[in-house]
């Protein structure tokens, strides 16, 4: 049985497409084969993130059109033989796909692939409901700030009312010097509002912005860095491993008393 999973909010800005990018990329090296799919019509993102935009010939609103098969719009990446793309067309409206095509669409993922992965775009009008329609789980996507978690909320109640009922959460750009302070949410606090499994933390890193921009995962990085931990630990979660969560607390007290340490503080 394919996994069939929407990566969603409600709230823009929070790192849906870099969560989708990372853990999509990450769940490709354990050896599955995954599908992306785009569901961001009009403002396709997720093409640019993983560094395939120069090899998008046709999109999801060509194969409903009848104009090329579905293998021929899936864009396979040359790093990730397990990956394949399926973009959104940039010059189409959300209205231009309705939710028993994107049924359809998925549909036919899952006779090859073990994971599809649907990056919903934000807000929660007709592109939130495209998504959402083929979903058998769906992974909340927030960031430590009251607005988010806020929206957050208000996605999980619309995906119940869905009868979507395996629902996870993802805390992105986690800054733990900020929570000491009580300058940001607590990942536990976040708990307690939402109260919704927790899948995985992921902290704020500036390479990540780097490797958006570079098109390339993070998680391909020969360099180790804790948010490509984070995102490997929620790819062995999803395949039902039991990883212990990722001491954000523990790593940055390490990473001060090693600085005092070099000037001598």
């Amino acid at each position: 049985m394919s996994h069939i999973i929407v990566i969603t909010s409600g709230k823009g800005g929070v790192g849906k497409t870099t969560v989708t990018a990372n853990l999509g990329s990450a769940i490709a090296q354990l050896g599955k084969k995954i599908a992306l799919v785009d569901a961001d019509f009009g403002l396709r993102n997720l093409d640019l993130l993983l560094g395939l935009e120069q090899r998008v010939v046709y999109t999801a609103v060509d194969v409903l059109a009848g104009e090329c098969s579905l293998e021929k719009a899936l864009v396979k990446d040359k790093r990730q033989p397990n990956l394949v793309l399926l973009p959104a067309a940039q010059n189409r409206t959300k209205d231009a796909v309705t939710p028993n095509q994107m049924k359809d669409l998925v549909e036919q993922l899952t006779k090859t692939y073990d994971y599809i992965l649907i990056d919903s775009p934000a807000g929660i009008e007709m592109g939130f409901r495209n998504a959402i329609a083929p979903a058998q789980e769906a992974i909340i996507v927030t960031t430590p700030e009251m607005a988010a978690v806020r929206d957050a909320d208000r996605v999980v109640g619309l995906l119940e009312t869905e009868d979507i009922k395996n629902i996870r959460l993802i805390v992105n750009r986690v800054k733990p010097e900020l929570i000491q302070v009580n300058q940001m949410i607590s990942v536990e606090d976040i708990l307690d509002l939402l109260v919704v499994p927790l899948l995985g933390i992921v902290p704020d890193d500036e390479r990540i912005i780097i490797s958006t921009n570079k098109g390339e995962p993070l998680v391909l990085d020969e360099k180790p860095s804790l948010p490509a931990l984070a995102f490997g630990n929620i790819a062995r979660r999803l395949e039902g491993e039991e990883v212990p969560f990722l001491d954000l607390m523990a790593a940055h007290d390490t990473l001060i008393t090693r600085i005092r340490r070099l000037f001598g503080a």
